[in-house]
C-alpha cells in the first residue's frame, strides 16, 4: 500500500486554513499539518528548516497572510516579515525537501484601472502596502522556488474569521441603514470553494508540472454595494443599503476600483468549474444561519 502523503497548512485559524481543515476530512488518503504562528513562526528561516527536517512534507499550502489592509499603510513591516519574507522563507525550503508550494496571493498586485478582466500576465502596480507586501512575496516564491503554483485571490469571506459578509450582517442587526461604496468592481471568493480547487490542483497530479499564477475568485462580477445588496436579500434582513462612491468613504490605504480576474487558466489547467458568487455566498449564510 502507497505511503500517505502529507499536506502541510500554515495559517491554519485563518478564514482559508479553517476552511482547508473542514474539507481534510474528506480526503483520507493524505495526512495534514494544520500550523499557526504559535505553532510555526514561517518569518524564522530555522524554525521553517527545523520543521521541515522533523517532518515529511509533499504539499505546502501557505494561507498565512497579514491581511488588514488599512494597517499595513504604517505596519508596513510586520506586513513585509509575513506577506514576503516568510513566503520566500517557506518557498526555499520547499524547494530543497521537493516539496510542492502552493501560495496564496491577492487581486491587489494590481491597480485597479483596467476596463477587463485581468489575466494573469497583466502589469503589476499595486496601489498600496498591503498589495506591495503580496507582490514582493510572490517575487520571493518564483525567485527561490519556481515550482511554486501562485493563486491569486479576491474579495475572501467564509463561515471563519473577520470578512464583509460577517461584518454586513452584523451591521444589518444593528442599524436600520447602511452606507456601501459602488464604485469598486471585483468579485467574492468562498474560501470554501477556493479550499476545493487547492485539493483539486493536489489530487490532480499535474501541479508539479504546471508552476506559476493563476486566479481564482467566483464567477460573476460585482461592486460591494451590490455585494451587500445580496446579503440583505439572501438573509432577509430590513436594513436599508445604500449605494455611496469612495469619496464619501476615505480609506487609510487606496483600492483598486477594478479588480475582476480572468479564471480561464486555472480552470483550463486543472480541470476546474467555479460556482458564481451569488450561489456560494447562499451557502455560506445557510451555515452562519
Amino acid at each position: 500500500m502507497s505511503e500517505k502523503k502529507t499536506i502541510l497548512v500554515t495559517g491554519a485559524n485563518g478564514q482559508l486554513g479553517n476552511e482547508m481543515r473542514v474539507i481534510s476530512s474528506g480526503y483520507h488518503a493524505f495526512n495534514f499539518l494544520f500550523v499557526t504562528k504559535d505553532d510555526l513562526r514561517i518569518d524564522d528561516m530555522d524554525a521553517v528548516k527545523n520543521y521541515f527536517s522533523s517532518h515529511s512534507i509533499d504539499y505546502c499550502v501557505n494561507c498565512a497572510a497579514y491581511t488588514a489592509v488599512d494597517k499595513a499603510e504604517t505596519e508596513s513591516e510586520i506586513a513585509l516579515l509575513i506577506n514576503a519574507t516568510a513566503v520566500g522563507n517557506l518557498a526555499s525550503v520547499c524547494k530543497n525537501y521537493s516539496t510542492q508550494f502552493i501560495h496564496i496571493s491577492t487581486d491587489y498586485v494590481f491597480d485597479g484601472t483596467a476596463t477587463v478582466p485581468y489575466k494573469e500576465n497583466h502589469p503589476v502596480a499595486p496601489v498600496n502596502m498591503y498589495g506591495e507586501t503580496k507582490l514582493k512575496g510572490e517575487e520571493l516564491a518564483k525567485q527561490n522556488n519556481p515550482g511554486s503554483i501562485i493563486i491569486r485571490t479576491s474579495w475572501v469571506y467564509s463561515s471563519f474569521g473577520n470578512n464583509f459578509v460577517k461584518t454586513m450582517l452584523r451591521l444589518m442587526k444593528e442599524k436600520e441603514q447602511l452606507n456601501v461604496v459602488s464604485d469598486q468592481e471585483g468579485c467574492p471568493t468562498y474560501a470554501a470553494d477556493l479550499a476545493a480547487t487547492i485539493m483539486q490542483i493536489i489530487t490532480s497530479g499535474k501541479a508539479a508540472e504546471q508552476p506559476g499564477i493563476y486566479n481564482y475568485s467566483n464567477t460573476g462580477v460585482v461592486n460591494w454595494y451590490q455585494f451587500a445588496a445580496a446579503i440583505k436579500e439572501l438573509s432577509g434582513s430590513k436594513c436599508l443599503v445604500n449605494p455611496i462612491p469612495s469619496s464619501n468613504y476615505p480609506t487609510p490605504a487606496k483600492r483598486p476600483a477594478y479588480s475582476v480576474m480572468d479564471t480561464a487558466k486555472i480552470q483550463q489547467s486543472f480541470n476546474i468549474t467555479i460556482p458564481f458568487w451569488k450561489d456560494s455566498l447562499q451557502k455560506c449564510l445557510s451555515i452562519l444561519g
